[in-house]
């Protein structure tokens, strides 16, 4: 999570026109106090019934998320998946910046 608040405004246009979820199975107060304490501009949301996580099958083991990344375009479908996203990988972020870019345009 680190890596994506710090680049954060290059990757997400800075927030304009981009919303950025991470879903878990962690529960929302874990999430909340977290996320605050970090400084992270993005959504938090709990998925502890793990159904969010059934429908996009990103389903792990041990009971958790794989790291998988959607990119919506305006239309509201998936532009772009990456699975699973390393994220410790600069070449991940580029193709992450590029994915937003293309979805955003109209």
């Amino acid at each position: 999570m680190n890596a994506y608040r710090d680049q954060y405004a290059q990757v997400f246009n800075g927030g304009k026109g981009v919303t950025v979820l991470s879903i878990s199975v962690d529960v929302d107060t874990i999430h909340a106090a977290w996320a605050r304490e970090a400084g992270y501009p993005v959504t938090f949301v709990s998925d502890t019934a793990r159904t969010l996580g059934t429908q996009y099958n990103v389903g792990g083991f041990l009971k958790t998320y794989s790291r998988v990344l959607f990119v919506v375009g305006k239309d509201g479908r998936i532009a772009h998946v990456m699975r699973p996203f390393r994220e410790l990988v600069q070449d991940s972020y580029d193709e992450l910046q590029k994915a937003v870019a293309t979805a955003m345009q109209p």
